[in-house]
This record gives C-alpha cells, sequence and structure tokens, in this order.
C-alpha cells in the first residue's frame, strides 16, 4: 500500500487534481486494486505515469496453506528487499481475524514461540503491515465477507516497533480509507513497559493485550525473557495506570504449558495479580512449536479455568487454529524459508 500524502505528492507533481490522488487510495484501500492498469476511472497516460513512480503492493505472495477445518490461512510473503513475513487469516463464525506481523524475527525470544528462535531481522513498515490486511480482505472477498478485526500479534514485538505499528492502526482506520473501527484491532506486547505508558495516550480506541504466561517473576524470567528488564511489579503498576487512564478491559494472554504454569501456584499468584476489574485473562493451549513444552490435557486446561474463576478472576479459554499448518498461535516460525536456506 502507499500512503495518501506520497500519492498525493506524486499526483501533483504531474499536474494532476488532487481528486486524482484521492481515486487512487480509494482503489489501494477500497478496491483492493494492486496495479495502476486496474484503476480505470484514472486515464490510461496518469497510470502509465504513477506506475513508473509508485509501487502499489509492498509484499509479494509466496505460498498460503489452508487449514484442514478451514478456519485459517496462513501467507508466506517476501518484503522488496527478500524478506519473509507470515500473516494468518482466522474465520471461525462470523469474524474474520488477521493476525499480523510488525517484525521479521523478535528479539523477546520467548522459551514456547518459534518465532523469538529467528531472532530480529528487521522491522516492518506501516505499509507492509496494511498490506498483509489488504492481502486478507482480496482473499474474503470471493465469498463476500469482510475483515472484522486486526491483531498485532503476529511475528515481532509491535511496542519495539512502536511508531510504524501505531501508523498502520491509522491507516487502517482511515475513514476515507480501509475504515476499520479502532476497537476492533488490537496491540499485543511482552510486557514493554515505555511503551504500555505511551500506548494509553493515544486518542485511537485501540485494544491493548499484555503476553503474561507466569503469575511470578521467578517462572516469568525463564519463559519470558524481557522480565528480567521489566519484572511484573513494573508491569503490573503499568498495566494500572492504563486502565486508570483508559477505562478500557486489558486482556492478558496465556500460553498454557502442561505441569509448568498451570500449578496452583501459579493460579494463586495470578488470582493475586488479575483479581480487578476490566482485567480479562485470555488462556491458549500450548501449541507445538519444536520446544520442551506439552500441551495440557483438555480436562487439566478446564480444571485450571475454574480454579481461576472461582477465585474472582475474569477468565476465558482461546481457540487459536490452524495448529496443522503451523499458523497457530506461537508458531510463526518461516520453516519453508528457512529449510530451503539450509
Amino acid at each position: 500500500m502507499i500512503e495518501r500524502a506520497v500519492i498525493e505528492e506524486a499526483v501533483t507533481s504531474l499536474g494532476e487534481p488532487r481528486y486524482r490522488a484521492r481515486q487512487v487510495y480509494e482503489a489501494l484501500t477500497r478496491g483492493l486494486v494492486t496495479d495502476f492498469a486496474g484503476m480505470t476511472t484514472l486515464p490510461a497516460r496518469l497510470r502509465e505515469e504513477l506506475a513508473a513512480r509508485l509501487t502499489p503492493v509492498t509484499l509479494t505472495e509466496i505460498e498460503t496453506r489452508v487449514s484442514r477445518r478451514g478456519d485459517a490461512r496462513k501467507t508466506l510473503f517476501a518484503t522488496a528487499d527478500g524478506h519473509p513475513v507470515e500473516t494468518v487469516l482466522m474465520t471461525p463464525a462470523r469474524r474474520a481475524t488477521v493476525c499480523v506481523s510488525s517484525q521479521v524475527g523478535c528479539a523477546v525470544g520467548c522459551a514456547f514461540c518459534a518465532s523469538g528462535r529467528l531472532g530480529l531481522r528487521r522491522d516492518l513498515s506501516a505499509e507492509e503491515m496494511v498490506d498483509q490486511v489488504l492481502s486478507a480482505q482480496r482473499a474474503l472477498r470471493p465469498e463476500g465477507r469482510h475483515v472484522t478485526n486486526v491483531v498485532f500479534m503476529g511475528m515481532g514485538e509491535p511496542f519495539h516497533n512502536y511508531d510504524e505499528t501505531l501508523r498502520a492502526c491509522r491507516l487502517l482506520n482511515d475513514p476515507e480509507g480501509f475504515s476499520l473501527a479502532a476497537r476492533a484491532m488490537s496491540v499485543s506486547t511482552a510486557g514493554v513497559v515505555p511503551g504500555i505508558d505511551r500506548f494509553a495516550g493515544e486518542a485511537l480506541q485501540l485494544n491493548l493485550a499484555v503476553s503474561l504466561h507466569a503469575g511470578t517473576d521467578v517462572l516469568r524470567g525463564e519463559l519470558v525473557p524481557l522480565n528480567r528488564r521489566y519484572p511484573l511489579a513494573a508491569l503490573f503498576a503499568a498495566c494500572e495506570r492504563y486502565v486508570t487512564r483508559t477505562r478500557r478491559k486489558l486482556f492478558f494472554e496465556y500460553v498454557v504449558l502442561a505441569d509448568v504454569n498451570d500449578t496452583a501456584e501459579q493460579a494463586a499468584a495470578l488470582t493475586r495479580r488479575l483479581r480487578r476489574p476490566l482485567y480479562h485473562l485470555n488462556l491458549i493451549a500450548y501449541n507445538a512449536a519444536g520446544g520442551p513444552f506439552e500441551r495440557p490435557r483438555p480436562d487439566a486446561l478446564v480444571a485450571f479455568r475454574k480454579r481461576l474463576e472461582a477465585a474472582g478472576v475474569h477468565c476465558t479459554v482461546r481457540r487459536s487454529p490452524g495448529d496443522d499448518i503451523e499458523a497457530a498461535c506461537g508458531q510463526l516460525a518461516l520453516r519453508k524459508v528457512e529449510g530451503a536456506a539450509r
């Protein structure tokens, strides 16, 4: 995608009226056009001149895999400079949620997450993030469906690429463009405290999710290395500031690892921290990602949820579709590309 200001500059430099820029912008964000030749509302000469100056799409689709249940599609893209990026479109029931990557790889290195083992290659631009959503919208269009939600929960730590992530949110929210409601977008962080404080001051009413995964510093430090820099006391102080300032519900993501973070001790520690108004805990059963962990038995997961609920924690078990195509939570690892490189 091309930002509107860039389009306007190109159009006006060619001596064309400004409304032509609006036509181009709407063709990209609403018409989902991928090249200037398809913008038939423009004169042929202008299409040719713009094609020589601008590139409408920043990502090239390499491969798309669809889960057996048909409720998840994972697409592998290549950036213009050759980096691989993965995006997941989840379509359970009436929703269509795009899980967007904000970086190529990730520097956080959570123990149970395949993305972290890649390390960080580079940040993605806002345009590259938006193009992930527009590609998903193109996939939905033949079915008469639309993207209903966008979650920045793919590869990368969004708050390590804060400015571009928020710019992507604004582009998606632009009423003259894609026009996705701010409340339909969620940004997830592994606990970057300065990012949480900054996010609380944003005018857009976006949702915030915090990847928690443990209720004690000792265990969380093992699972989420970022905890050593921002321990739980600092993290939850920032969460309290966020809720106080925004009065919006705050979501906590918790990947449940069998016999690791689903113990009575962890439940008690979580209860002390999460039994608050506007706090909501989402439990996600671990998806195999090449680490030493095991997925909890269904009855054990239910028992853990009930223990938390009985103690007053607002809690939900969230299904993560697409594990058969390595598209579920924690599984994005670019295995095809990595394998081809060896």
